[in-house]
Parts: structure tokens; C-alpha cells; sequence
């Protein structure tokens, strides 16, 4: 695990699934979050997200610039491990039960009929609307009831950031087993009702934001400008700190 832009990444995935198992083998719950460029650019602007971004376990890296970006500064080599990607890889796996929470009912029916030709144990697992309030409404004691009368393990979350990360930490205290995730756009995009990913020859040329812009463009040209106005002082920063860093190794 280490710390890019701010925000502590685990870019191996060997490793992620690793200390998934082992934080449930543990009493207490926790979360991942997955950091692409909204959560990138809204943590650096917003120290209380921030604190919250890094409060969980780590982050996986869902932005396929950030690695580029650290190839760039650093001549380091990793990968993006996107939202959707983990998502599916825990669902084959078959390893763990499972609860699916937020976004609409319809979506969500969508999703679980799609997941069941995936991993038939699905068909056994809840999938819960969460009613559309604001983050500090909703009752997380009540939600962890909920929880750990299912008995979950991977407790995966869709309300879209900031406000899923936000969810994780408020409801952590609460839980007492389970690992939460928060993956945004895939419930949408396996749910095959609303949004779909973009082409694998898109993501292989970092071109999936130009997709994403053509399905849902007042919000992702938003998005864009946002990671846009940030991302020249992000990079001079964190060039910084290579040089600041590398001088304290020279003394």
C-alpha cells in the first residue's frame, strides 16, 4: 500500500483480496473505497473527505490516468483496478455472502437477475433500496441490524460519491463483521437497465470518460471539469514531494 496524490492506493490485487479475508476473519467491520478521478479531485479539495477516503482500509485505484500519472512523476509501473472489475471478481469467486444496498429497485431487480447466471447464490441474497435522503439521515443503526441479521460478509454500496464513502464511515461503528465496498456506476452497468461500460478497446486507451461523457453528459463534462482544474496542482504537488522526499533519503 502506498500514498499517491493523498490518497493511500493498494494497487496489487493479490494483496487486496488478501486483506479482505483477513479483516473478516477479525471482529470489527471496514471499508475499501474505490478512488477514480471525482473522488480524487473532491478529496483534495474537501479535507473532511479526504480524512474519510483514507479512513477505511485503502483504496483500489479506478482511474486508469492515475497510474500514468505516477509513470510520469515516479517511473513506477501499476494498474488500475476499477470498481466493476472487483466487483465481478468477488461475485465469481463464490467465496462470500453477499448484501446489495442503494440506488433504485429497478436496478437493483436487473442486477441480481443478471448476477444470478454469474453465481447462483446470489439468487439467496438481499438486495436493498435505500431511500433517497441526505448522508446524515439515514439510520445506521438500523441499517447494521439489518446487516448482521443477513449475516454479510461483502456489504457492497451504491449512492454515488462522496456520498458512499460517506455512508461506509458513518455506518462502520455500528457493524461488527463484513468488509463494505462502494463501486458506484456498477450496479448500473451490470443491472442492464441503465448505463453500460465502455468498450474494452476505450478503457485499454484510457478514452472510458469519452464514453461515459456521450451516455450522460451535463454530469460527467461536470465531473471533467472539476478533475481538470485540479489536476495541474495535484501533479506539481506531488512532483514536490518526490523531490522533497528524495532529498530527505540524500541526507
Amino acid at each position: 500500500m502506498e500514498t499517491y496524490f493523498n490518497i493511500r492506493y493498494e494497487f496489487d490485487k493479490e494483496s487486496v483480496h488478501d486483506r479482505i479475508a483477513q479483516q473478516l476473519k477479525k471482529n470489527g467491520a471496514d471499508y475499501i473505497c474505490v478512488a477514480d478521478g471525482v473522488i480524487l479531485n473532491t478529496a483534495n479539495r474537501d479535507p473532511g473527505y479526504l480524512k474519510v477516503v483514507n479512513g477505511g482500509m485503502f483504496s483500489i485505484c479506478d482511474s486508469s490516468f492515475v497510474p500514468l500519472y505516477i509513470r510520469w512523476i515516479y517511473g513506477k509501473h501499476f494498474e488500475q483496478y476499477c470498481g466493476s472489475q472487483i466487483f465481478m471478481d468477488i461475485i465469481r469467486s463464490r467465496k462470500y455472502r453477499m448484501i446489495f444496498m442503494g440506488t433504485s429497485q429497478a436496478i437493483l431487480d436487473g442486477l441480481k437477475a443478471n448476477l444470478v447466471k454469474e453465481n447462483p447464490d446470489v439468487a439467496q441474497m438481499q438486495f436493498v433500496e435505500l431511500p433517497f435522503r441526505k448522508v446524515e439521515e439515514f439510520d445506521y443503526p438500523e441499517i447494521a441490524r439489518m446487516v448482521e441479521a443477513d449475516g454479510a460478509d461483502i456489504i457492497w454500496v451504491a449512492l454515488g460519491a462522496p456520498k458512499q464513502e460517506i455512508f461506509m464511515s458513518r455506518l462502520k461503528p455500528y457493524l461488527h463483521h463484513g468488509v463494505m465496498i462502494a463501486v458506484g456506476a456498477a450496479f448500473k452497468f451490470f443491472s442492464g437497465t441503465e448505463v453500460s461500460r465502455a468498450p474494452q478497446w476505450m478503457i485499454r486507451c484510457h478514452l472510458e470518460f469519452v464514453h461515459r461523457i456521450f451516455k450522460e453528459p451535463r454530469k460527467q463534462l461536470s465531473r471533467c471539469a472539476g478533475i481538470l482544474g485540479s489536476l495541474p496542482r495535484l501533479l506539481w504537488q506531488e512532483w514536490r514531494r518526490k523531490r522533497h522526499n528524495a532529498h530527505i533519503a540524500d541526507c
